[in-house]
């Protein structure tokens, strides 16, 4: 049996890859510095994890899959090139892990996890039975990746590295395209132009999907006709736009909040039409929505049966995923890390708790990203009743003499605190939080916690009352 090594196994990218080729059979081990939610799966699956990077670790492997955070130096990747083992970034790997299927790839700034979650759901759901990598845990399955027997691949397609320049997908789903990652571009056009390549990527019978109010997207979708490949846009009605040459092929309409806390609508596909009532919250995710939707038309399946399956999608973690509720009090984690994920996640809560006092502790991700973002960050939380600014979780970047302390000095709103400890950020909502409030936590680092202690007072703890 062939094994194969991931060295950063506890990430939610090889993590997911590390699930699906266990479910293929491979024999499978990995390395990771510290333990993470996801080891205890891979585990329980039969793999061999060790935590510590260490040459030994690479005993018996065929092939090493390197995480984007593991340079040269590490001491895995050493001892597999000196001995003639195959040492593989994620963007090879699944190349030829997707060979022979029907590539469904969702790239974006934004919503890609939730898109690509999506579409495997209701292929799932369609009796599909696709495979599926996803940088978040599904909630209706409770699992970011699985190998399926049918002809589809879906796929989220990672930008960071450049990781979807290695794929092959015969379908692509862009969300948006808006500058980020700048360890990785340094300009926007770098970035966009990672993006041209990536739709260059399409053959003659693929097709991309792309957001048609998005303005990235839009100068995507425009490079693409001119590549004349196969594009196929979509947009909420009152933002398409008809003025451009941009044919929107999937547009909903008559949006309206819904009990379960997300936005009814109609959504007409080329030519069919169907209701959708959807649970996760916000305008993105009507958006998302409709790329899954379009999605389903290219793969010509039963668009009105895709439209109940979404109804019933409840998300991936840390996607406005709601952790409990305690006498009336909300605790919800969210992934938002750039300005705009922020104001779209906010304008959710807003529109779902629109009665409630909206407490926000938002984590910076990397320093690179806070100081190219300051200005856009400074305006991003303006339907947070209460601000709280932890320090910059720095993640693959090394310690730089930069506080997020600075980004709070240039913001306007009215009721905004730099706390940069966790467990002091904690202490502080735990003494001010009252009945009716809603705590949101956004963060891609390892703010989360901050709700897991917050609730573990209040559980053990009475809650103050207004």
């Amino acid at each position: 049996m062939e094994k194969i090594h991931f060295i950063g196994i506890g990430g939610s990218g090889l993590s997911a890859i590390a699930r699906l080729v266990l479910e293929m059979g491979y024999a499978v081990s990995g390395s990771d510095r510290a333990e993470s939610p996801f080891l205890t799966d891979l585990r329980t699956l039969g793999a061999d994890i060790k935590i510590g990077h260490h040459p030994e670790n690479i005993a018996g492997a065929n092939q090493v899959v390197r995480s984007s955070a593991i340079g040269d130096d590490n001491p895995e990747v050493v001892s597999a090139i000196k001995a003639g083992i195959p040492v593989l970034k994620r963007a090879d790997f699944l190349g030829k892990l997707m060979a022979g299927k029907n590539g469904i790839a969702v790239a974006g700034t934004h919503g890609k996890t939730t898109t690509t979650a999506m579409i495997a759901w209701v292929l799932t759901t369609l009796k599909q039975d696709p495979s599926f990598i996803i940088g978040g845990v599904m909630n209706n399955l409770g699992v970011n990746a699985r190998a399926g027997k049918g002809d589809s691949f879906v796929i989220e397609a990672d930008e960071y590295d450049r990781m979807f320049l290695g794929l092959r997908p015969k379908i692509e789903v862009i969300t948006n395209v808006e500058h980020d990652h700048p360890d990785c571009y340094p300009t926007p056009q770098d970035f966009y132009s990672a993006f041209e390549k990536f739709v260059d990527l399409v053959p003659a019978d693929g097709t991309i999907i792309a957001c048609g109010q998005d303005e990235g997207a839009k100068r995507l979708i425009s490079y693409a006709i001119n590549e004349h490949k196969n594009v196929a846009a979509y947009a909420i009605d009152e933002n398409a736009d008809q003025k451009s040459n941009i044919e929107v092929q999937t547009i909903a309409s008559d949006l309206t909040s819904n009990k379960k806390g997300g936005f009814s609508f109609e959504a007409k596909v080329k030519d069919q039409s169907c209701q959708v009532d959807l649970q996760v919250p916000g305008r993105h995710n009507v958006l998302n929505g409709l790329a899954c939707l379009t999605t389903i038309a290219m793969l010509r399946l039963p668009i009105d049966k895709a439209a109940r399956s979404l109804g019933e999608f409840q998300g991936t973690n840390r996607r406005f995923e709601i952790r409990g509720e305690l006498e009336g009090m909300t605790f919800i984690d969210d992934y938002a890390h750039h300005p705009t994920e922020i104001r779209a996640t906010l304008a959710a809560a807003r529109a779902r708790f629109s009665s409630n006092r909206i407490w926000v502790v938002w984590q910076p991700h990397t320093y690179s990203r806070t100081q190219l973002l300051q200005s856009e960050f400074s305006y991003a939380f303006a339907d947070a009743d209460q601000v709280i600014v932890t320090e910059v979780y720095a993640a693959r970047e090394a310690k730089q003499n930069y506080s997020a302390q600075r980004v709070v000095e240039t913001m306007a709103h009215r009721a905004v605190k730099f706390i940069p400890q966790l467990e002091d950020a904690s202490n502080y909502l735990i003494s001010h939080m009252k009945t009716g409030d809603v705590l949101l936590v956004l963060s891609a680092g390892n703010a989360d916690l901050i709700n897991t202690w917050v609730m573990e007072y209040f559980t053990k703890n009475e809650v103050r009352h207004v």
